[in-house]
């Protein structure tokens, strides 16, 4: 029999890594501003650069040949890119399920939308929010709540320490502060 097919332990190792969840599909939590940046851009799309992109290709179009014209070719290329935009967005927004992050303000307990400040093993500490996929934008500290590091802190509560599965073993986390917006109003 060949080495490939030998079971090289029973499972019962201690210093087994923990597995984590597996990732959910189907489903786009967002913050409702998440939600209306993404419907805005969504309907400039349509309703402005669509229709500047096709008056320019359509003016190209009528210059004659179109195998050397530059406008008429960079603006079919254009219109493709924004047609394949405006599918990507319309299939997000189908299935967005917009969440009401203000609801847990003043809680404890780290879910989507909450800002978390934790500190690794060295004592670092690090501010992060928990936001949607589509609305993450890592240069203002937000992460995707499917992220390794959002799905180690979400259901934690302040004083709590998790565990987090990395390259180099398994790093704990403590929750040191869990912030949500204020409701509006």
């Amino acid at each position: 029999m060949s080495k490939a097919f030998t079971r090289e332990s029973d499972g019962d190792d201690e210093d087994a890594q923990p597995q984590t969840p597996p990732l959910p599909t189907g489903v786009n939590y967002i913050t409702r501003a998440g939600y209306n940046r993404l419907r805005a851009e969504l309907l400039g799309l349509i309703d402005d650069e669509r229709p500047r992109i096709v008056e320019i290709v359509h003016w190209a179009a009528s210059n004659g040949d179109r195998s050397e014209n530059g406008d008429y070719l960079y603006g079919k290329k254009r219109l493709r890119e924004i047609d394949r935009r405006i599918r990507f967005l319309t299939r997000r927004l189908e299935i967005a399920e917009v969440v009401d992050t203000s609801l847990h303000h003043g809680g404890d307990q780290v879910f989507f939308g909450a800002t978390v400040t934790y500190a690794d093993q060295e004592g670092v500490e690090t501010t992060v929010t928990i936001l949607g996929v589509d609305e993450v934008e890592s240069a203002r500290n937000e992460i995707s709540w499917v992220s390794p590091v959002a799905r180690a802190l979400l259901k934690a509560r302040v004083g709590d320490v998790v565990r987090l599965v990395v390259p180099g073993g398994v790093q704990e986390l403590e929750v040191l502060t869990v912030s949500y917006p204020a409701p509006a109003g």
